[in-house]
């Protein structure tokens, strides 16, 4: 009986460079040079991207090449480095003020680039990112009239959440002008302006003020492993005695695999550059306790993470005529590369998604009122339960 045959990548790619066809037609092809030439039109796909990419492990090598350590040299150790104001500013605008609507492509209309959370797999996006910033609200304990701090805030989701639903008077800060400017806009919309208000503006230069509860979604990759310990200084001093910082933030697993790195290398060349704090709960943890945190709760987000990069990259393939049309056939391919290859990165645990509620580690704070929080927080999710089971009863009629 004749032996299966051997898949290659000619099997789900077309080649339209002859001299790539010849070297890799049934050789192991370098990641890099397999995405690159996926952006530059030297091939295209027999099939979509994510069956490509379950497949990878079978013509994919994860090998160090000449352009990576060229652009090393050129782009990740400066940054990397330096990490200054000037620098994490322009970085920062370069990515998130690309466009709005390049956004909206794949978040939707919550505008929430950060990890959902899913009571059921096939919850919708807006459904589940909804219920992601109801349970950032109650870890936090807010109560109305506090004082809420969102450092990188994006477009407003959770200062518009925590104002509207939890009455506290909540600030933003985000360095990309356009996300700022999205965020004025829908709290002028939502009538919350008197307690609600975004400023475009580095969270080092926050001044004279203090916070009940600080919150940080995903923003403190880009802060760079180089200034984490001023990072948690900063908000050490930001923070009321009695308050609660939240942090939520996307890691690699220590002792990275070949594939992480290069993902890694992927993700800070194309999609978060200068984001190079995605550290393991240990690092991230030993750097908030020097700072002087105490940690008070840890959750591995890790299957939200996937279920939410799955859903952007359905939103993002709905919405392709549009993204192509406004920024180039590159650009698509760029970001379906980006979230295709993520989502099955975090299924098999190279990337992992964590949250984690802190308190300064001071005598006279009351670490009894986490078991107030806790059964107030059940109260309220029993509520908000019956009140979407109610919802569905009314839409059913």
């Amino acid at each position: 009986m004749p032996e299966p045959k051997q898949e290659s990548l000619a099997d789900y790619v077309e080649f339209k460079d002859e001299k790539l066809a010849q070297k890799f037609q049934s050789a192991p092809i370098p990641m890099s040079t397999l995405y690159e030439a996926y952006f530059d039109g030297a091939l295209e796909l027999k099939t979509d991207l994510t069956t490509l990419l379950k497949k990878r492990q079978l013509f994919v090598k994860y090998s160090l090449t000449q352009d990576h350590l060229k652009w090393a040299v050129t782009n990740f150790v400066p940054e990397v480095s330096i990490h200054s104001k000037a620098r994490d500013q322009r970085i920062v605008r370069e990515h998130y003020d690309r466009g709005n609507d390049f956004f909206e492509s794949f978040l939707g209309d919550r505008m929430a680039y950060t990890c959902a959370f899913f009571s059921q797999a096939d919850e919708s996006l807006d459904s589940a990112q909804w219920t992601k910033l109801d349970r950032v609200c109650q870890k936090l304990g807010l109560e109305p009239g506090m004082k809420l701090l969102d450092v990188g805030s994006g477009w407003g989701s959770l200062v518009a959440h925590a104002a509207e639903h939890f009455g506290v008077d909540a600030t933003g800060v985000s360095l990309a002008e356009k996300e700022t400017e999205h965020a004025k806009a829908r709290f002028a919309q939502l009538g919350l302006t008197s307690r609600a208000r975004a400023i475009c503006a580095d969270y080092r230069d926050i001044q004279d003020q203090r916070f009940d509860r600080i919150a940080c979604l995903e923003m403190v990759e880009h802060v760079g492993v180089k200034n984490l310990s001023s990072f948690f200084e900063r908000l050490y001093e930001l923070l009321e005695d009695d308050g609660m910082l939240l942090m939520q933030w996307t890691g690699l697993r220590r002792g990275l695999h070949p594939e992480d790195l290069i993902w890694g290398l992927f993700m800070n060349k194309y999609i978060f550059p200068g984001a190079d704090a995605s550290l393991p709960p240990a690092s991230m943890l030993k750097a908030t306790e020097k700072a002087g945190f105490e940690c008070q709760l840890l959750e591995n987000l890790s299957p939200h993470y996937v279920l939410t990069i799955q859903a952007w990259a359905k939103n993002w393939e709905r919405n392709h005529e549009a993204v192509v049309a406004r920024f180039g056939e590159r650009w698509y391919r760029i970001w379906s590369f980006f979230l295709a290859w993520s989502s099955l990165v975090a299924e098999q645990g190279s990337a992992a998604c964590f949250q984690v509620v802190l308190n300064k580690n001071v005598d006279q704070f009351d670490r009894q009122q986490r078991l107030e929080l806790a059964e107030s927080r059940a109260e309220t999710l029993k509520r908000r339960e019956r009140e979407r089971e109610r919802a569905r009863l009314f839409a059913a009629e």
